[in-house]
Parts: C-alpha cells; structure tokens; sequence
C-alpha cells in the first residue's frame, strides 16, 4: 500500500502564509512527479503546481510569484509554501504523486485525503 498524507492546512488572514506538508509511505520503488491540486466548492479539482524528481516545476498562472513547491526526494515528501493568500485560494488541497511500487509495476497516480485552507479575514 501507498499512502500520501497532508498537513499544515489552517485558517489564515488574506495577505498571510501557510505551508503544507505531503508525506509518501509505504511499499514505494520511485516517486516521480509529485504536486498539488486543489478544489473549492462548486468547482472542478485544478492543478496548482507540480515538481519533477528532477526538480523542474510548472504551476498554475494564478499562483505564479505567490506559491514554491519544494520536495525532498530522500524523504518522499512535497511542501508548498503559500505567500500572499487570497480568499479566493480557499479550498481543500490535495497532494498528488506517481509512483512506482516496484521494479516490475507500473507506475500509478495516487491522491491525499485533502487539507483545508481557508483564507479569511
């Protein structure tokens, strides 16, 4: 079994920051991309951002100068600092990540259980 497990999501102030953490356990051979999504209510889950094992990253338009993705690959974890959070950046966050659980398997894509960020005043 594979699992992803977020924390760090919370209520925060607009303008403020939050950093979410994504940790993979369990039978892993290879972490290739790993990311996060995110959906708010009544609207399709999106692509936040995303980071290569090789380090290269994409994110969305709308978090660009705003949001880092890190990962450390030792590890198998994925961060996401949130700078400048807006109320409409208000959503549950889901971490993201393909990976291989053995040799001879394929690999698969495999979801979190979601955190909260609420941004409010």
């Amino acid at each position: 079994q594979v699992q992803l497990v977020e924390s760090g999501g919370g209520l925060v102030q607009p303008g403020g920051s939050l950093r979410l953490s994504c940790a993979a356990s369990g039978s892993i051979f290879s972490v290739y991309t790993m990311g996060w999504f995110r959906q708010a209510p009544g609207k399709q889950r999106e692509r936040v951002a995303t980071m290569t094992s090789g380090g290269s990253t994409n994110y969305a338009d709308s978090v660009k100068g705003r949001f880092t993705i890190s990962r450390d690959n030792a590890k198998n974890m994925v961060y996401l600092q949130m700078n400048s959070l807006k109320p409409e950046d208000t959503a549950v966050y889901y971490c993201n990540a393909v990976i291989q659980r053995s040799y001879t398997s394929n690999p698969l894509q495999y979801w979190g259980q979601g955190t909260q960020v609420t941004v409010s005043s």
